[in-house]
This record gives C-alpha cells, sequence and structure tokens, in this order.
C-alpha cells in the first residue's frame, strides 16, 4: 500500500509518516523546494518537490498510490483578507479532491480541525454534532477549516467518494520543527513568571493523533468526523504539568479576560492603522478566555484513539525541542 501525505514535514505530519512506515506502508510526500525538511530526516520516504495547489504536481505525486491523507493547511491565526486561507484550506483541497477522485484512489482522509465544530465546557463538552458557532465563523482559520470540510463531506454525497473526516485538537509532541503548537511551551519555558489566560482547551499526544489517523485507513466509517482529543485543561493547569515536567514557569500571573479582549481590540485598531496583521487579535483574545473543550469517546471507541498523558506530550515535544537546538542546552528535569 502506498500513501500520499501532504503536509508531511509538520508537526502531525512528519508523526503520520512514521506510523505509516512503522506497518510497512509507503508513503509519497508532496514538499515544496524551499520547505524545512528537518522533521523528516532519517526516514525513508518518496520525496516529491512540487505544491499540493499545483494539478501537474498533484497527479504526480498520486501515482501509484491508494490512500490520501491531506493534513497539509495554513493555520495562520492573522485575521487579515479571508482569501488567502480560502485559496489553501478551502481550494487546495477541492483540487486535491477532484484529482483523487480521476485517479481512482481507494480512501481519502481529510485532517481537519476541532474548530469545525463547536466547544462546550468541562461538564458538557463539544463533540462532532455541535454545530459550528457565528463567532467561530469570525476567525479566518477556522472559517476556512470549516468550509473545507463542508466540501469533503458534500464530495462525499455527490460522488459516493469514501472519504474519512479527523478533528485534531491541540497537539504537542516531537518533530515540530516550525514551531507550531509548541510555541506554547517554548514561550514559557525558563520563565520566571508566565502570563496566563483564564481560558481552556483539549490537548493531546501528536502521536495519538497519528496513531487514530492511520488506524482510520481500516477503521474509518466513511462520510464520518471524528474528534482526536485527550486532556480537557485549563491553561492554569496545564503549566501546573509542564511545571512538574520541566519546572516551568515557576510562577502564574493570572490574566483577567477583561484585560486580555481589551488588548485584543486594541491589537485590531492598530492593524487597521498600519496594515499589518499579527497572530493576536480580539478573535483570539476571546479564545485565549474562553473554554474550549471537546469530547473523543467516539475517536477512542471507533479509531482506537491512544490517551497518552500530556506529562508526556510536553516531555517529548522538549527534549525534540533541546535536541534539535531550538532551546539551548539539554532540557533541564525535575
Amino acid at each position: 500500500m502506498r500513501v500520499l501525505l501532504t503536509g508531511a514535514n509538520g508537526l502531525l505530519g512528519s508523526n503520520i509518516a512514521r506510523h505509516l512506515l512503522k506497518r510497512g506502508i509507503e508513503v509519497n510526500a508532496i514538499v515544496r523546494p524551499t520547505s524545512n525538511l528537518i522533521s523528516l530526516k532519517g526516514i525513508d520516504i518518496n520525496l516529491i518537490e512540487g505544491n499540493f495547489l499545483n494539478s501537474t504536481d498533484v497527479r504526480k505525486a498520486l501515482e501509484g498510490c491508494e490512500i490520501v491523507i491531506h493534513a497539509a493547511s495554513s493555520t495562520s491565526q492573522k485575521q487579515g483578507s479571508y482569501e488567502s486561507h480560502k485559496a489553501i484550506n478551502v481550494d487546495g483541497t477541492d483540487l486535491l479532491l477532484e484529482l483523487s477522485l480521476n485517479a481512482g484512489v481507494d480512501r481519502f482522509i481529510y485532517v481537519g480541525s476541532s474548530n469545525a465544530f463547536s466547544p462546550g465546557t468541562k461538564e458538557n463538552p463539544g463533540n462532532e454534532y455541535s454545530p459550528f458557532s457565528d463567532f467561530q465563523y469570525c476567525s479566518n482559520y477556522m472559517r476556512s477549516k470549516y468550509e473545507a470540510q463542508q466540501h469533503v463531506l458534500q464530495f462525499y454525497k455527490n460522488y459516493n467518494f469514501p472519504v474519512v473526516v479527523v478533528n485534531p485538537t491541540f497537539m504537542l509532541g516531537k518533530y515540530d520543527s516550525k514551531p507550531s503548537s509548541g510555541q506554547i511551551l517554548l514561550m514559557s519555558y525558563r520563565r520566571r513568571f508566565m502570563p496566563v489566560p483564564v481560558g481552556g482547551k483539549n490537548f493531546i499526544h501528536v502521536e495519538d493523533v497519528a496513531t487514530a489517523i492511520v488506524n482510520s485507513i481500516e477503521k474509518g466509517e466513511l462520510g464520518e468526523c471524528y474528534l482526536l482529543g485527550n486532556e480537557n485543561l485549563y491553561l492554569s493547569s496545564f503549566y501546573d504539568k509542564m511545571k512538574s515536567v520541566c519546572g516551568y514557569p515557576q510562577h502564574q500571573i493570572k490574566l483577567p479576560s477583561i484585560s486580555l479582549k481589551l488588548a485584543g481590540y486594541g491589537a485590531d485598531i492598530w492593524s487597521k492603522m498600519t496594515g499589518k496583521h499579527s497572530d493576536f487579535n480580539s478573535v483570539n483574545a476571546k479564545l485565549l478566555s474562553s473554554e474550549y473543550f471537546y469530547s473523543s469517546e467516539k475517536a477512542v471507541r471507533k479509531l482506537d484513539l491512544p490517551q497518552t498523558p500530556i506529562e508526556i506530550a510536553i516531555e517529548d515535544a522538549l527534549e525534540w525541542f533541546a535536541e534539535s537546538g531550538i532551546i539551548s542546552g539539554k532540557m533541564e528535569k525535575l
């Protein structure tokens, strides 16, 4: 069996590639010529230079592939023009669906986002039946991932095309070369004081996500969505876990939601005045102040989604950052 994997050099993609190889599955990975490939160092996959937005490149990469795992996307939190997110996350997915259909692939696994569903509280977490909210529509990233997911599911209905959708929550672990979600660790590592918002989110070890995605090749039900998450944690609890692993951050400073939201609106005004957009804005300020909790009961039951403690995900991520020189010296442990 051979799989075409997009986004192979990202945090999730590099873990998926390793899990596929462990099961004896060949991997075609389409990567841009300028891509940072440190996360793929030492593994035997077929690297095909190109862009998944280019039909000629995709046709070449699809040769001999029975399965497509589409993990590439724009995860930028900037609130500029929606078109830049749409071009990659929606239009790129549409193109890959069409070419995969024409190539006669046996299964198309779309890696969406937990943000395609409304979150909930700890007592009543969101699930695969929670509708997308008006607030989520305000985020270019969330909106584009939701719209791409709807296109995938509609494509399944229109053409009886074998698709499965997986929706990871916030992932941590090895091979985060960008770094992406690991920034939450880097910005607090070796810090004495850390401002901490009052909100929370669902965390999961990236290897657990990769395992469930590879499992979905055989176990995923066509046309179904699966939330891939683990622990619902307030950010203060998350940093308590981080401190138990490495001793940092040493002290938390609770950041009131009103202060964070005012700063977010200030960032919006600055963006309008300068035309420059940052990852921090009023949308993300509200996210950091909110409970973003989900249930992964369906994926645990149907895809055998593992539930590795988040402390191990934190330790694995920090150890890889140290080995890669992203943080200096050997990771300190308690």
